[in-house]
């Protein structure tokens, strides 16, 4: 599965997540996203998607937001705790997308995923509930995110 993974508010590429996606396969596509430049990011992330068509795009939180601004037809997303509140890039998901969050999360309210579920009328299995802080980068959260791709995109 090729899978465009859009990274969050000061990170980098190649963290743990896209690291987990290649261990288990498959071709992560990456990119670069500047912290500075919303429109930029959403720029960069948007050429990535045009150029290599993936099967399946992930947010992670800042990132998230990134990928409910993209133009990507009838791609799932699968968001990990999305920001899309801190950047307002969209105020509704498209019907393919699945929101993985933790009620520990520390820097974007659970609250936040369940309202932006409510309001793309999403059934509530939209939204996965997993974690322990806002990273998603514990070993059940993984497994959760890889699984979540695999029903979504794979």
């Amino acid at each position: 599965m090729r899978i465009l993974f859009l990274h969050g508010w000061h990170s980098v590429p190649g963290g743990v997540k896209p690291t987990y996606f290649a261990q288990h396969g498959h071709d992560v596509i990456n990119p670069a996203l500047s912290d500075d430049d919303f429109e930029g990011a959403v720029k960069v992330a948007q050429q990535a998607f045009d150029e290599h068509r993936p099967d399946v795009i992930v947010g992670s939180s800042r990132g998230g937001a990134i990928a409910l601004a993209l133009q990507h037809g009838n791609v799932p997303l699968v968001l990990l705790c999305p920001a899309w509140k801190r950047w307002r890039s969209a105020v509704v998901a498209p019907p393919k997308t699945t929101i993985l969050h933790s009620r520990n999360d520390e820097i974007i309210p659970f609250a936040d995923s369940e309202e932006l579920v409510a309001a793309s009328n999403l059934p509530r299995s939209a939204l996965i509930e997993t974690g322990i802080d806002h990273r998603l980068a514990d070993p059940d959260s993984l497994t959760v995110m890889l699984n979540a791709c695999l029903r979504s995109g794979g």
